[in-house]
């Protein structure tokens, strides 16, 4: 790539800034040129296809205007150059012959895999007259719209469920919303606030910015960052970090690469986390290692928190956890006496059936030891992506008496809090019973939730059968597209759209680059579909440029002047709750929680029935909880480890990353392997009482004697798609394992926590 020079920053910042100025920390940068023959535009990556990071790119278009080469953007702060391979195949993914690009109509049977051509015109008027007619039959409710993870649609397919009328925004398929969504809404409960590791992204001068202090210690919890990065988080970061000096705990049952490399490594028993994070608060408060000042100034339900964490002692830890003692108190005293330490956590901590109080255990750890908002700590972010009202958009179109018929609500109360979503696992028996009331029809975008995460898939399938109307909007054909839509919309790729990529600290263009087909983004489409079915609630927005002009002016930019900036990030204040960052209706010092402090106990958790504290509940099955069923199903199982080619159930028909990935494998250790007569890559039934499916066994010391790890997403756009074939979804489908079973809250389910018996697949099987 050409070198671009930089310029100065725009505006100076600091603790303080002009509210009348741009609030941002920015350089201008050229967001296209001529190079070499070739036209170059740079701007923020995002879904489809997949990532959840946002990496600064460099798209590389010939005279026909063809993507022929994707490169890394050096002078973006989250990436510095740096590209996994899904970013580099990505003129495979835009480019590949398979794509859908234009709007089809079911001409068969549902299932036949038959389609006709029609135009967006056409598509518009059947969606508006059919949703329309269910409305005035059954009420806007009786339409569900849902996404799945990972693409920037929530303020648009949001919107234009509330326009429509319907409380039923949902992720659906994916059982107590089990991944980030706990996490987040224990946040908000407890902090009124959102937190993430501090690896200097917020500064001009990263890890050399005289602002930044390099933590002492991390923790990885749940979490392997080198092969899955979570919203705005790099996962080299870590990397960047133990070359500088900070020492590594891994929590996890696998010996991942980051566990091999780590000072400690604890090998915890999944869905034991809780009774860790106790056990470690209980060293930590017994030995006094807590940061007392912060404790006492910040914090509320210290004494009764240390009191739940005395119910946990460390040999009682150890026996539930399987981790050694020794191991657990030198890592609780490693974390407690390294200033500053911080705790990054991976989506484990939302895949068990009662992942709230798991995520409360590990936000104390963070408060008694006064890790959080500091330099290298844990990081309150001020949500530069919400200055527009990013994540609340349409919010007003919705009346309150509509909004309380979303499904779950009334029996989750914490599915209002926070990040407000209808339950799933309501949802599917909802459509399957008709009550409360009838669901007939759903909107599904970017979801393909038979095959990545729906828990017990043909449950899942046989609820979206029920429905009288499907409309799918997707890059290509998947299981989900073949089974159940009547309509498909042609979605763009990012090289093919504008948008913006905006997280908890920094805002960017995505910046259209190509165009191909009949193709359109997510807000188009949304906006599309939006004004015909309501009118009045999208008027002034006539345009997509209309729709990101909204969404750009909390920045105090429009679209076209914020792309002039490679990338935007909110200046950072740290220790917010000492200068009344977090509290804009008075401005106080604190937190905006009932307490105004960060509460350990949680005020809001009680009000809900919820117990206010951490505690450790036994996984519904295993050793402990079903000692009879484990002598049938002897080994406990976990799911879906992220592999570097592929997002959760995309690229399988990009050959060049399926090149390094060809098929789902189980995991199994090597004196397993033997006893069951398993060789490398034999097909293996993985088998409980909920189902089974295959994979091919990968023989392998990562995992213990007494556990095995399976794959998820997988469905082989190679093989026949119409039913019953469905690309093979059902053949390797790691779900048919899991039932729909959230924990007490309405969040986390038990994809991480299982038990199967695993068996060689006999000749003709496969």
């Amino acid at each position: 790539m050409a070198e671009i020079e930089e310029m100065e920053l725009e505006d100076d910042w600091g603790d303080d800034w002009d509210e009348d100025e741009l609030p941002w920390i920015a350089e201008q940068k050229p967001w296209r040129w001529e190079e070499d023959g070739l036209t170059v535009t740079r701007g923020g990556s995002f879904t489809g296809p997949g990532c959840h990071d946002g990496c600064g790119v460099v798209l590389y278009t010939d005279e026909n205007g063809k993507l022929v080469k994707v490169e890394g953007d050096p002078l973006n702060n989250i990436n510095q150059g740096r590209l996994c391979i899904r970013c580099l195949a990505l003129k495979d993914v835009v480019n590949h012959p398979d794509r859908i690009l234009y709007p089809l109509k079911r001409a068969g049977e549902r299932g036949e895999n038959k389609w006709d051509r029609i135009s967006w015109d056409e598509a518009v008027a059947i969606i508006t007259t059919k949703f329309n007619e269910i409305k005035a039959e059954y009420g806007a409710e009786a339409v569900a719209f849902a996404q799945g993870t990972g693409r920037d649609i929530a303020p648009y397919l949001q919107r234009l469920a509330f326009s429509f009328g319907s409380p039923n925004y949902v992720c659906y398929g994916l059982a107590g919303n089990a991944c980030m969504i706990p996490r987040l809404s224990v946040q908000m409960m407890t902090l009124t606030a959102i937190t993430m590791p501090d690896y200097s992204q917020m500064l001009p001068d990263r890890y050399e910015d005289e602002e930044y202090t390099l933590p002492e210690c991390i923790i990885m919890w749940g979490r392997n960052p080198l092969a899955s990065n979570a919203d705005g988080n790099f996962g080299h970061w870590v990397v960047d970090a133990m070359q500088r000096g900070s020492k590594l705990i891994v929590v996890d049952p696998r010996c991942t690469w980051l566990a091999a490399q780590a000072d400690l490594w604890l090998q915890i028993r999944p869905g034991t986390d809780a009774a860790l994070a106790l056990g470690m608060m209980n060293i930590i408060i017994q030995e006094e290692l807590f940061d007392r000042d912060f404790v006492e100034l910040w914090t509320y339900g210290f004494d009764a928190l240390a009191a739940r964490a005395a119910e946990y002692p460390v040999e009682l830890v150890s026996e539930i956890t399987w981790i050694p003692a020794e191991k657990i108190i030198a890592a609780a005293r490693m974390y407690a006496q390294s200033k500053p330490a911080l705790i990054e956590w991976g989506v484990a901590v939302d895949m068990t059936k009662e992942s709230v109080p798991i995520t409360h255990g590990v936000n104390c750890l963070v408060n008694i030891t006064g890790n959080l908002d500091v330099p290298g700590g844990n990081l309150i972010t001020e949500l530069a992506c919400n200055v527009a009202g990013y994540y609340g958009w349409g919010n007003e179109l919705i009346s309150k008496e509509q909004f309380e018929k979303r499904i779950g609500m009334d029996k989750y109360p914490m599915l209002r809090y926070g990040i407000p979503l209808a339950s799933p696992d309501e949802m599917c028996d909802t459509i399957l019973t008709g009550k409360p009331y009838p669901i007939k029809a759903m909107w599904v975008q970017a979801n393909n939730p038979i095959a990545c995460m729906a828990a017990d898939p043909k449950k899942t399938y046989d609820s979206m059968k029920k429905l009288e109307f499907v409309v799918v909007v997707e890059l290509f054909h998947t299981p989900t597209t073949i089974a159940f839509a009547d309509i498909v919309l042609p979605a763009a790729a990012f090289p093919e759209r504008n948008g913006i990529r905006a997280v908890f600290y920094n805002a960017q263009c995505i910046n259209k680059a190509v165009d191909i087909g009949e193709t359109k983004g997510d807000a188009e489409i949304c906006r599309l579909v939006g004004k015909a079915l309501n009118p009045e609630a999208w008027e002034g927005y006539d345009s997509e440029m209309d729709v990101w002009n909204e969404l750009s002016s909390g920045s105090g930019l429009t679209f076209e002047e914020m792309r002039e900036y490679g990338q935007m990030i909110h200046p950072n204040v740290y220790r917010k709750y000492e200068v009344g960052r977090l509290r804009a209706f008075d401005d106080a010092p604190g937190f905006n929680t009932p307490t105004g402090r960060a509460e350990m106990y949680s005020t809001v958790m009680e009000s809900y029935g919820l117990d206010p504290l951490p505690y450790f509940e036994e996984p519904e099955t295993g050793p402990v909880s079903t000692p009879e069923l484990m002598e049938e199903y002897p080994f406990i199982l976990t799911t879906g480890a992220r592999q570097s080619a592929f997002f959760h159930s995309e690229h399988r028909q990009i050959k060049s990353l399926r090149a390094t990935y060809p098929d789902p494998q189980i995991e199994i250790h090597p004196e397993v392997a033997e006893e069951y007569g398993i060789k490398q890559g034999d097909w293996v039934w993985i088998e409980n009482q909920h189902g089974r499916c295959m994979q091919r066994a990968n023989i392998t010391k990562v995992v213990a004697k007494w556990f095995v790890h399976a794959d998820h997403g997988w469905w082989f756009p190679e093989e026949e798609a119409a039913e019953p074939h469905l690309f093979g979804v059902f053949k390797s489908n790691i779900n048919q394992l899991i039932p729909y079973n959230c924990g007490r809250s309405g969040f986390g389910n038990s994809y991480k926590a299982l038990i199967c018996k695993i068996y060689k697949v006999k000749e003709g099987e496969v």
